[in-house]
Formats: structure tokens, sequence, C-alpha cells
């Protein structure tokens, strides 16, 4: 459990560095009205891959922690009532799991656009929601 939770913290990093990448290459090229090209595809697409395997290896580490005897023993009130295990069990997987959603919603409705424009304004606002919510539920005390 300890390599899990290793992984995890560590590939967070990588999840962080390129999803603010492709962020700022979909926000940038949709005010400069650049061509979309086989780069930007690949950095949306390295984004999409890397948060799925992130979302992963989260989901191994939720079951494979004692969340759900924490809850047993406390009750889910109790957990409520506590900022920090409700961050660590309620908030931060929640608002990682609607993250990810976004940037496969945005990931989906760009490759039906079939011009450039659209297509990195798709990626540019669900790109962004998604950082907003990444940025947000990062246990920024944990890693620093």
């Amino acid at each position: 459990m300890e390599t899990v939770q290793f992984i995890h913290s560590y590939w967070a990093y990588l999840v962080l560095v390129v999803l603010i990448l492709a962020t700022f290459n979909a926000l940038f090229k949709f005010f400069s009205d650049k061509e979309f090209d086989p780069k930007d595809f690949r950095i949306s697409l390295f984004c999409l891959i890397t948060f799925h395997i992130q979302l992963l290896i989260g989901i191994v580490l939720f079951f494979t922690k004692d969340y759900f005897s924490i809850i047993g023993e406390m009750g889910m009130g109790e957990v409520m009532k506590n900022a920090g295990l409700r961050n660590l069990i309620i908030e931060h997987p929640t608002t990682m799991i609607i993250a990810t959603a976004l940037v496969t919603i945005g990931y989906s409705k760009h490759k039906k656009k079939l011009v450039s424009k659209p297509k990195f304004k798709m990626l540019a606002i669900f790109y962004s929601l998604a950082l907003v919510l990444v940025l947000a539920k990062i246990p920024w005390n944990q890693w620093f």
C-alpha cells in the first residue's frame, strides 16, 4: 500500500504539469487563432491518459485504505464534521472524479469539431474547469 501511495503522490505532479500545459496550450492557441495540429492532439491526449491513470491509482488507494472502517467506527456524521477526514474521504475523491470527467468530456467534444477554433474552445473550457478543481482540492499541506 505504501507503493500505491507513493505512486499516487508523485504521479500527481506529472498530471498537474500536463494539465497546466494542455490548458494553457488550448487557451493560447484559441486566443491567437492558431491551427490545430498533431502536437496539440498529442498534448490533449496525454493529458487525458495521465488523468485516467491517476484516477485508477486513486481508486485502488481509496479501496485499500481503511476509509470504510473509519466511517463505520465514527459514523458518517462525525466524518463530515471533521474537516480533515471529510476532505480526505469525500471531497478530494469526488472533486478529482469530476475533474477527470471534465477532461474526458472536453477531449471527446473537441474531436467532434471540424475546425481549429472550436476544438481549442472545447479544450480550453473543460480543461480550465478541471484545472480549477484540481488546484482547489490538491492536499497542499502534504505536497510541501
